[in-house]
């Protein structure tokens, strides 16, 4: 039986190799996407990046792969990031690390963004995986009332104490009422004190998804964002 960890690994590789020198990428956050940091680092490939958290610039920095801040940047030609759940519409849920807002942004910001996971996170249809939602700490009981209306379980990450580098709140919501995903997504995003959300429904350009020991590269079908 094949590592987990191995798969990773394989996929981050895959992945790495669409990377060329003089790129500026960005970098997930969570167990899978700091394969591919030290993959990046091991390529020794001439680029900067830009991170998705602190722990990523963190790990970054130390294998000396230079790091610029998002805030002075427009574009990202790749992001490399993990990911909870995916199907082979690339359509993905993201967040269990707390990074989903941040990821959103540059996986907005950039050109191509390219999903890496092991085999267990293909899935034919979205929606086991809790759906992450960051929130304002200041409205966090309203939004738990109007998450209610559209989940059967809405968990405070770590009752409330849990924070994002943003500060933010999570809630781990699971068992969509209706999962007509893009209408979910317009909703939760449209409740005032809602800062970001884990549905990743046209984000993602292609995923290299590693199963005992075979890669295999997804490619979304439209390129429409």
């Amino acid at each position: 039986m094949t590592d987990p960890d191995d798969d990773k690994r394989m996929a981050a590789g895959a992945a790495v190799r669409e990377i060329r020198d003089g790129m500026l990428v960005g970098l997930g956050t969570g167990s899978t996407a700091a394969h591919a940091i030290h993959a990046i680092a091991a390529a020794g490939l001439r680029i900067e990046t830009v991170a998705t958290s602190a722990a990523s610039t963190a790990l970054a920095r130390s294998l000396g792969i230079v790091v610029r801040d998002f805030a002075d940047v427009a574009r990202v030609d790749l992001t490399i990031d993990g990911a909870d759940e995916i199907d082979d519409a690339c359509r993905a849920i993201k967040g269990a690390g707390g990074a989903m807002l941040r990821e959103k942004i540059v996986a907005a910001a950039s050109d191509r963004m390219i999903v890496i996971a092991d085999g267990s996170k293909r899935v034919a249809a979205i929606g086991k995986a809790a759906i992450p939602v960051e929130v304002l700490p200041f409205g966090a009981a309203f939004v738990s009332q109007e998450l209610t209306a559209l989940f059967a379980s809405v968990v405070l990450r770590d009752g409330g104490r849990y924070r994002t580098d943003n500060g933010g709140m999570v809630f781990d919501c699971r068992q969509a009422v209706a999962q007509e995903w893009p209408a979910l997504a317009a909703t939760i995003a449209g409740i005032p004190g809602v800062l970001g959300h884990g549905l990743f429904l046209t984000e993602v350009d292609a995923a290299y998804i590693a199963a005992a020991g075979t890669v295999t590269r997804l490619e979304r079908r439209s390129t429409n964002r």
